[in-house]
């Protein structure tokens, strides 16, 4: 049985584990399991990846962020803990979204996550439980200086998620076609407050 480690940075209460396999990060009603290798190529696919879906499949944010981190694995540059995650919740497992790392901390420490819930899990604070979780676990890590995100414009819903995680919008970036809200939080302002 994997041995549980208490994490006493960033999320209150929150429990690690990790039994030579992904890991595992609970707090309360939520629980974030990464995804292996192959589940993620299932994910990618939009299949199950053996895990009960609320909504019946992953939510089409979770198979993109998914099918980053097969080309990660592929590529030889993944590490284990910096990929992708199920927002299950804690009393029967049922996945309710994605969350996760775009990739390993930079040269700089910075790393940068994404999320998304299916239909039916919105609206009742999952994402910002998982966030919570999932950056405290990050700023808990070695060389963990800092964490970002971005948001459309038009997503309120997740600019309010981010806001309540502790994250401060500290500008715009343009693209050709697109435009996004760009977020951070110091990993010292996640320890701070755990």
């Amino acid at each position: 049985m994997p041995r549980p480690r208490r994490s006493g940075r960033g999320a209150v209460g929150a429990v690690t584990t990790r039994d030579a396999g992904p890991q595992v990060l609970t707090a309360g009603r939520v629980t974030l399991r990464e995804l292996a290798p192959t589940q993620l190529a299932q994910v990618a696919d939009g299949q199950s990846g053996g895990l009960v879906w609320i909504d019946g499949a992953p939510p089409e944010g979770t198979s993109t962020g998914a099918r980053m981190m097969v080309k990660a694995v592929l590529l030889g540059t993944h590490r284990p803990g910096w990929g992708s995650y199920a927002i299950t919740r804690t009393e029967d497992g049922v996945a309710l979204g994605g969350i996760g790392f775009h990739a390993a901390p930079d040269a700089d420490g910075a790393v940068e996550i994404g999320y998304d819930l299916s239909v039916s899990a919105r609206g009742g604070g999952w994402a910002t439980d998982a966030v919570r979780l999932l950056c405290g676990w990050a700023a808990g890590q070695p060389g963990v200086r800092l964490l970002r995100a971005k948001t459309e414009p038009g997503n309120a819903a997740s600019q309010r998620v981010l806001a309540r995680a502790g994250f401060r919008q500290i500008g715009v970036e343009c693209g050709a076609d697109e435009e996004w809200f760009l977020y951070e939080l110091p990993g010292a302002t996640v320890r701070s407050s755990g």
